[in-house]
């Protein structure tokens, strides 16, 4: 509909271009304003007149079938459209198998890095927030038809290993962490940094160990893979969980014999400096800190493995966008190493290389701290979503048919639509009573909808999609309203991926669940009138659809009763 109005437009005013024209029309506040309105504000220089009269005067012009009427409101043009032709063409729209999707990102990859868990440590509350906003990335570009490649780039390298390895020889046991496996490894870290508090000498042996696992020694190496693999079996439950997948696990350790050749390209564009016998890339030029990239002992830090890390991705997947989702604390990081590698004449660096930060997830309003001890472990809080979800399906629906999965579809997507709601950059908070509730701007309330719209379409078991309607019985204003609701889908894809923000999705989902029952209160769907009951079963089906594409692009499933 905005591109048949702008070709009109266009038709009387050939000094604009057919896309500014249609970028400038607006969706009126109000359905009394009609459905489209445009603005001639800036007309007024072009056309040497006052606003109001370029309206007018273009209202007199403009002339279509599709179009009941076109009032002058001040400088805008309110158009209100046909009914049946607009909702004919909307409803044809949203019926189509591929609605929500283009081919923009063909032949295009993007790389996001993301919930990348330190190795060793639990898949705590906090890895939440990156794990659910990569994820629906994820799948808003793969909807968009790029090439995702879902990097886990595990945090499995650094001097937190010699700690654990040093707490594991003093503290630990092989049965005991065979026994307990991750949360052996946790008491024994936590416990190191007491006892490293009263002595300083067991950092020192920290870093010893991991420079033997720098310089290949096979005996902290093989510690090492046993902690990864214990790690990594952890990890992947959490991720089976949670209906989630990757690509590649390619951790920190993974760029190791990559980073030589980072460092011998930083030598040949003269970029490396010594620094109390480090070697550092001065940044001060860009106000920024300096980027270190080999320590005084000449190994490597994360920022060198960063630095291979976008080296390998460029040259393995040519990636149109690499994304890289970590907290907010992380936002300097990203930059010297973007610039780093600009610096080093990769002038897409500037285009290509995207931080994605998000805020803080708390419990309670207390910061979580794996070496503090006050961990919240994820699967925790997804197994208590499950079980309270559980409870009220045995309370008020106790013969619903394969309880457990509804549970754990309805408990973990409650967790996710909770965490993506709000702009990624909030911090997020755990409410349960929010969180569960079937009321409000909540994931349940979304299910309940579409398990809702599924219910209406068993009871009508002889009906059979077409929008072969009789468009005239859904031009009451709630109808209407959740047509426009249901329209806006792709615009909504379009502008999550564009802003890497997954909560205009979970709000879009909201605004639909919220227009379809008020058409549901407003219009008794199983009627004995055919053209109604099927018109409005249509719609039914319609939003039924669409609820479902857009929970799955938050990485949420839908059930068909609750």
């Amino acid at each position: 509909m905005k591109k048949l109005i702008a070709e009109l437009i266009s038709a009387e005013l050939p000094e604009l271009s057919l896309e500014d024209i249609e970028k400038s029309i607006e969706n009126p506040p109000k359905p009394e304003l009609g459905d489209f309105a445009f603005p001639c504000f800036r007309l007024a220089k072009v056309m040497h007149k006052a606003p109001n009269l370029i309206a007018g005067e273009l209202a007199e012009k403009i002339k279509s079938d599709a179009i009941d009427r076109i009032d002058v409101a001040g400088a805008y043009l309110n158009f209100y459209m046909n009914k049946d032709f607009y909702l004919k063409s909307m409803i044809e729209k949203i019926s189509q198998d591929n609605f929500g999707a283009s081919d923009e990102g063909n032949g295009k990859t993007i790389c996001i890095d993301y919930s990348s868990p330190n190795v060793a440590k639990n898949f705590h509350v906090g890895h939440l927030r990156t794990t659910f906003i990569g994820n629906s990335l994820y799948k808003i570009f793969d909807k968009l038809g790029y090439k995702v490649e879902r990097i886990n780039h595990l945090g499995d390298w650094g001097t937190q290993f010699g700690k654990l390895i040093v707490a594991y020889k003093r503290w630990g046991s092989e049965e005991a962490v065979k026994e307990k496996g991750i949360e052996e490894l946790m008491r024994i870290y936590v416990l190191f940094h007491e006892e490293a508090d009263k002595d300083p000498a067991l950092e020192d042996e920290a870093r010893a160990w991991f420079n033997k696992m720098e310089n290949g020694d096979e005996e902290a190496l093989k510690i090492w893979r046993w902690f990864l693999d214990i790690s990594l079996e952890e990890f992947k439950r959490i991720y089976a969980l949670l209906g989630m997948e990757f690509d590649h696990y390619t951790g920190e350790s993974f760029y190791i014999d990559k980073a030589d050749a980072v460092v011998e390209d930083l030598k040949k564009a003269d970029l490396l400096t010594d620094s109390e016998g480090a070697k550092i890339v001065d940044l001060s030029e860009y106000d920024m800190a300096p980027c270190l990239i080999l320590k005084k002992d000449g190994s490597t830090i994360y920022a060198t493995r960063d630095l291979a890390a976008v080296k390998y991705r460029k040259e393995t997947f040519d990636f149109f966008k690499c994304l890289y989702v970590t907290g907010q604390e992380q936002k300097l990081h990203f930059k010297q190493v973007f610039k780093v590698v600009e610096l080093l004449g990769n002038e897409w660096a500037k285009d290509s290389l995207v931080h994605i930060p998000y805020g803080l997830v708390s419990l309670g309003g207390e910061k979580l701290s794996t070496r503090g001890g006050n961990v919240i472990y994820a699967e925790d809080i997804l197994k208590e979503a499950i079980a309270k979800i559980r409870s009220t399906i045995d309370e008020k629906n106790p013969d619903l048919k394969d309880k457990d999965e509804v549970s754990r579809i309805v408990g973990v997507g409650a967790v996710i639509f909770n965490d993506l709601y709000n702009q990624r950059i909030k911090d997020v908070s755990f409410n349960w009573s929010h969180i569960l509730s079937p009321e409000g701007e909540t994931g349940p309330y979304v299910e309940y909808t579409y398990a809702r719209c599924s219910s209406i379409l068993r009871n009508a078991s002889d009906y059979q999609f077409t929008t072969d309607i009789d468009y005239s019985v859904l031009e009451d204003q709630a109808s209407i309203d959740l047509i426009k609701a249901l329209n806006e889908f792709p615009n909504v894809v379009k502008s999550a991926s564009e802003t890497y923000e997954p909560h205009i999705v979970a709000r879009y989902a909201i605004a639909v669940a919220q227009a379809f029952n008020k058409f549901y209160h407003d219009n008794k769907v199983l009627v004995e009138e055919t053209d109604v009951r099927n018109a409005r079963l249509m719609l039914v089906s319609l939003t039924r659809k669409v609820i479902k594409d857009a929970m799955d692009l938050l990485g949420i499933g839908v059930v068909e009763e609750m």
